[in-house]
């Protein structure tokens, strides 16, 4: 199963359809928000793969949800956008939420730049942003993540 996971596009959709083509094809696409009246566009490009998007600090007067938790190639995800977290602080309170509601893999945004990481069996992911990257170097980042038939995930952080 390929899942491809965004964050910030802040209502420019056109990096995400070069990311889709680069991509190829998916079986599930996931946006950690701030979307900016967006999310039906992202809907249309993800085309057939599901496409699970949840609300980012800037998405007001929206109807998508702040959080989400759903199961995945086996694997229970806690998607949030990350600023009830403090994130730009670290990921400590984060780590602590998504082990609570008992998952295995938490995404985030808000931050714009990419972080991954493995603490203790939890898999923590932000893929930057596609439209406002704040890393060294500024490039439009996000992650591809394979589950395989058996549960076992691989990801990699991707540049436009």
């Amino acid at each position: 199963m390929k899942v491809l996971i965004v964050s910030d596009t802040h209502g420019r959709e056109q990096n995400l359809a070069e990311a889709l083509e680069q991509t190829g094809s998916i079986d599930q696409l996931i946006h950690l928000g701030d979307v900016e009246g967006g999310a039906e566009h992202i809907r249309e490009l993800a085309g057939d793969a599901p496409a699970a998007i949840i609300a980012g600090n800037n998405d007001f007067f929206c109807d998508l949800p702040n959080e989400r938790i759903f199961t995945l190639g086996g694997h229970r995800i806690f998607m949030t956008h990350g600023h009830g977290y403090f994130v730009h602080s670290g990921t400590l309170y984060l780590k602590r939420e998504a082990r609570k509601k008992g998952a295995d893999i938490v995404m985030f945004g808000h931050t714009h730049k990419p972080y991954m990481e493995e603490d203790n069996e939890l898999l923590v992911l932000n893929p930057g942003s596609l439209s406002l990257p704040r890393q060294e170097g500024h490039r439009p980042t996000y992650i591809v993540m394979e589950i395989a038939d058996d549960g076992q995930i691989s990801y990699e952080l991707c540049y436009l």
